[in-house]
């Protein structure tokens, strides 16, 4: 190749270089474009999950709320059911136990008065007579008050315990009025003397005691 040659070539490629200097710039990068393009498409759809999530949560939560509100109602239901249940079996068995109670007291009342005839049985021929006959007197009047003292004990385990009336006003929820005596020295209605002792259970009168009441008669006499 000889020089003309070359140097019409070099100054071609020199004003092919000017031109591509003088115009205009090339467009950014396609690629960078439709990255972005799918950073915000995918930042809209992480949006709308995130939505859609929070309103199932939040569905979740009304429904979990429900369920709970459920159960503590049904739990106050089972618990009042069970209330019921002990209430009725504890009054069925205290109706059960009710008449072996006062027949066990009755018993009671029969050896209290055994050992109380005993105790007021004067000496004399009789007395002499009933210790000759039966030499072991004292022994079996300390086996009644061991027997009186064992049912006292069962009584209590039952929560069952003898009525004190004595001294205290009249009461017809928890005694019966047999008899009326004159005694200015207390007021008028005190209990004075308990004939037949009542008996409480768990605070409830289990057998109604009968007793004498005072009197006065001074406003009479007047």
């Amino acid at each position: 190749m000889d020089d003309t040659i070359k140097q019409a070539l070099l100054s071609r490629f020199s004003a092919y270089l000017d031109a591509a200097e003088d115009g205009p710039e090339p467009p950014g990068d396609a690629g960078e474009t439709a990255d972005l393009y799918s950073v915000f498409v995918e930042v809209a759809g992480l949006r709308s999950e995130v939505r859609t999530e929070s309103r199932l949560v939040k569905d979740a939560l009304d429904q979990f709320r429900a369920v709970f509100d459920l159960l503590r109602s049904s739990q106050a239901t089972v618990q009042q059911e069970l209330d019921r249940a002990r209430t009725e079996s504890r009054d069925r068995e205290r109706a059960v136990l009710r008449p072996l109670l006062l027949d066990v007291i009755d018993l009671r009342d029969r050896l209290v008065a055994a050992l109380k005839l005993v105790a007021e049985t004067r000496p004399g021929w009789f007395g002499r007579l009933f210790r000759r006959e039966a030499p072991g007197g004292a022994a079996w009047q300390e086996g009644l008050r061991m027997i009186v003292s064992r049912l006292d004990q069962v009584l209590l385990d039952r929560g069952i315990v003898p009525t004190q009336l004595a001294g205290g006003p009249f009461d017809p929820r928890s005694a019966r009025a047999v008899g009326t005596a004159p005694d200015s020295s207390v007021p008028e209605g005190t209990v004075i003397e308990e004939v037949r002792t009542g008996f409480l259970w768990d605070g409830q009168v289990l057998r109604t005691a009968e007793v004498i009441v005072s009197k006065n008669d001074s406003g009479e006499r007047a």
